[in-house]
């Protein structure tokens, strides 16, 4: 075999040789990108909610899809950051599980699809509507905000003669303003005194307390705030030291010690994602699917903590709670 036959025989292998090589590869697990505010260790149960929905949807992690997650700790200033190390990973979905994760999730893609857990994502700009949302988010909200009427007619029934309320509110929360007008609006509206406390970091959270056991106030609404879940266990112990009853818009507060909560289950919440996150791995648009309202809420009382508060719980409040704690 002279020279020529031998470059002519290696060329034809270098073209032919490819082609099984390429016919075997697998198409790329696709990654699903989870975005929390809070951390590893808090976020566990929904990290878990989140893969129970992709579960249902048909991908399960390290078989067919995978998850990655970045967390914040609870400081809102690395989301952005956080954000775009998940779409500089080109995950295929990428799933927002508070208001301020959404916010920066969005400002940092506007192409990979989005899927949020966020209170009224119309006036946050997340979604054009409801029903027809637009654009690459879609989500779940969780209506929390519009129940604190709900929450302090509860409040009312539990403690009657309660006659001064404090809010425990984060002014960071994107949706803070309407939050803090509402619940002025129906704290007045039932006849009670109310001040408003404002807490962002967890020495507020300990500065707001020192200022309502000066003031000497009734009892505490905790207005919904993914800070505050993240600074849950805080929150209930300082409740718990000072002897204040606090009502919550999570079960997860009620779970930990506090002494009621009324709202959305923040796990079936977060399960949603998952949920919608594999319909759109299935290849559906977020466009296409409609931001999904909580159609049930859960009313949870703390026997334990009633008790040690002195607080008689009545009957007919008992015979309404889905969940007692004892």
């Amino acid at each position: 075999m002279n020279r020529r036959e031998i470059i002519g025989l290696l060329g034809a292998t270098s073209i032919a040789w490819p082609v099984p090589v390429i016919a075997q590869q697998r198409p790329a697990t696709p990654v699903v990108g989870l975005l929390s505010f809070g951390s590893p260790e808090a976020g566990a149960p929904f990290f878990a909610a989140l893969l129970d929905g992709l579960k249902e949807g048909g991908f399960v992690d390290g078989r067919n899809v995978s998850v990655t997650s970045r967390w914040a700790q609870g400081r809102r200033e690395r989301l952005s950051a956080l954000a775009s190390e998940l779409v500089a990973l080109n995950v295929d979905v990428l799933v927002a599980s508070s208001p301020y994760a959404a916010v920066a999730a969005r400002d940092a893609t506007r192409t990979i699809p989005i899927v949020f857990m966020a209170t009224d994502p119309v006036a946050l700009g997340l979604v054009a509507s409801y029903n027809r949302p637009g654009g690459n988010l879609t989500g779940i909200t969780g209506l929390n905000d519009t129940l604190i009427p709900k929450r302090l007619e509860l409040l009312r029934e539990l403690m009657p003669k309660a006659t001064s309320l404090a809010l425990l509110i984060n002014p960071e929360n994107p949706n803070a303003v309407s939050q803090l007008s509402d619940a002025l609006a129906a704290a007045r509206s039932s006849g009670h005194t109310v001040q408003a406390l404002e807490a962002r970091t967890e020495s507020e959270i300990g500065s707001a307390f020192a200022r309502l056991v000066e003031r000497r106030v009734d009892a505490l609404v905790v207005v919904g705030d993914a800070f505050f879940v993240s600074q849950r266990d805080q929150i209930v112990a300082l409740a718990a030291r000072n002897a204040l009853p606090a009502i919550y818009d999570t079960p997860d507060f009620a779970a930990a010690g506090g002494l009621i909560s009324y709202g959305s289950n923040l796990r079936d919440s977060i399960r949603l994602t998952g949920v919608y996150a594999s319909k759109i791995l299935a290849g559906a648009r977020p466009a296409d699917l409609p931001v999904q309202q909580p159609t049930r809420f859960e009313l949870v009382i703390n026997l334990k903590t009633a008790k040690a508060l002195g607080i008689e719980i009545p009957p007919t409040l008992l015979a309404r709670a889905d969940r007692v704690i004892e």
